[in-house]
């Protein structure tokens, strides 16, 4: 694969391939988590798109590989795996190429965010502080997955790393913002979940466009940005301010 600028992109990827399944591979192009991996991956998803044409089944980026789903009947594993290594081999990450940014209002508070306080304690920082830390960087989104329309978001600041809890709770809010390790995400619908909660948005992430086909808010390469408003603000955009251990 065609190298670059370390400093500027990011390490080189190194091409692993992985069988999960009789008509699926894993295309491992990283081992360590960070933004820069998302212009090479993105670069990956569209050279093998064009490589597979309808021979391609999907295809799912994450913050290191791609997973790659292909018709059987149309291609043997022998002559997936060499389409692969040809429509990768001369790789170059897509300069300059970045996806929407979305700014995204959030209502950091303890009803709503009940490890906002906690954290915040941990680190010795105030809420005011974390909540501004929070929103002091653009996430990239990197997959979709989970659940409809849940995007995995990164990089978080490493001073903020918190790990997951320890007892996932049943039932986490629509528009929850939560950070876990050094993730952050959003939940796009009522479900059970173990990342901290620091706040909530109004907006929906996973909704039907114009054509009624089922549609994320966020994409792959996207960048997502925090946007503290107030409980005033919060309301008046929809939302819900039911605390968020008091839901049924």
């Amino acid at each position: 694969m065609a190298g670059g600028n370390s400093h500027e992109r990011g390490s080189s990827p190194q091409l692993r391939l992985e069988t999960v399944g009789m008509d699926s591979l894993i295309i491992r192009l990283f081992d360590r988590i960070e933004e820069s991996n998302m212009a090479w991956i993105l670069a990956a998803d569209g050279a093998l798109r064009e490589a597979f044409g309808t021979a391609l089944v999907d295809l799912v980026p994450s913050y290191t590989t791609l997973l790659l789903h292909y018709d059987v009947a149309a291609l043997e594993e022998g002559e997936v795996r060499a389409r692969i290594q040809a429509s990768l081999e001369n790789l170059a990450p897509q300069s300059g190429q970045q996806g929407q940014l979305h700014e995204v209002p959030v209502w950091y508070d303890d009803s709503v965010g009940p490890e906002l306080a906690p954290i915040a304690a941990r680190l010795g920082i105030s809420v005011e502080a974390l909540i501004e830390r929070h929103g002091a960087h653009d996430y990239c989104v990197f997959a979709l997955g989970f659940a409809p329309g849940f995007a995995f978001m990164g990089v978080l600041e490493e001073a903020l790393t918190t790990p997951r809890l320890k007892t996932p709770r049943q039932k986490i809010a629509p528009g929850s913002v939560g950070i876990a390790d050094r993730q952050a995400a959003i939940y796009p619908s009522r479900s059970p979940g173990g990342w901290n909660i620091l706040g909530r948005t109004p907006i929906t992430l996973f909704c039907r466009n114009e054509a009624g086909e089922p549609s994320s808010r966020f994409m792959p390469g996207d960048r997502v940005r925090f946007v503290s408003v107030s409980r005033e603000e919060f309301v008046r955009l929809g939302g819900d301010v039911t605390p968020l251990e008091e839901r049924a």
